[in-house]
């Protein structure tokens, strides 16, 4: 179940943005939290990149700064709509990430920021087996989300947002081991970093060629 100030701050962008940049705080704004995932990875002008779960088109802004062949998908038609708007030089479409509706092999960088603890574990696989699919043989995926706190300063403070802002999934993420996962579908993990006290993971992994 979603909390009120969750549903709230997708009805209205000011406070999804708001609390967007008070969050990233802890990794030096929300530019630097939003180029993570991407640090490292070589993404040219021909690149084809799948933005999944894009939201507003936060990361997509980035994205289409480095590439011409830029796809935003989200399920939500409000944040489809805001992201168009945002960031109109992408390409979008409206779909579930588990159920992804393009054939295989034709990315060569999906990306995901701060989504994927929104899932049900049965879902979470589901999608990260539709990522692999649609990922060309030596393709990456990128991500970044909670992961438990190394440094106990920083239990507290995940604790509240996690009761103001997010689901029972996002608890759920945090005892869920997402590189085991990963292995476990085909990926090659190749970094995983811990940042904010270890409160955020970054991992890039790559579908062999």
């Amino acid at each position: 179940m979603a909390t009120i100030l969750r549903d709230l701050s997708y009805q209205y962008q000011w406070l999804y943005d708001g609390i967007s940049r008070l969050a990233a705080l802890s990794v030096g704004g929300e530019s630097r939290f939003r180029q993570l995932a991407l640090q490292g990875l070589e993404i040219t002008p021909t690149s084809k990149v799948l933005d999944l779960c894009c939201g507003s088109g936060q990361t997509t802004q980035f994205l289409v700064e480095r590439s011409r062949h830029v796809t935003g998908l989200d399920a939500s038609p409000l944040s489809i709509a805001r992201a168009k708007q945002n960031v109109p030089q992408a390409d979008y479409l409206e779909a579930f990430a588990e159920e992804i509706p393009l054939p295989d092999n034709q990315f060569d960088l999906v990306h995901t920021s701060a989504a994927m603890h929104e899932m049900e574990p049965e879902q979470l696989k589901q999608i990260l087996q539709e990522v692999y699919r649609v990922l060309k043989p030596g393709g990456y995926f990128a991500m970044v989300d909670f992961h438990q706190p190394t440094n106990p300063i920083f239990v507290p403070g995940l604790a509240v947002f996690f009761w103001l802002f997010e689901t029972e999934t996002a608890w759920k993420l945090l005892k869920t081991d997402l590189v085991g996962l990963l292995k476990g579908i085909g990926f090659k993990v190749n970094d995983r970093t811990l940042h904010a006290g270890g409160s955020l993971q970054v991992i890039q992994a790559q579908k062999p060629s």
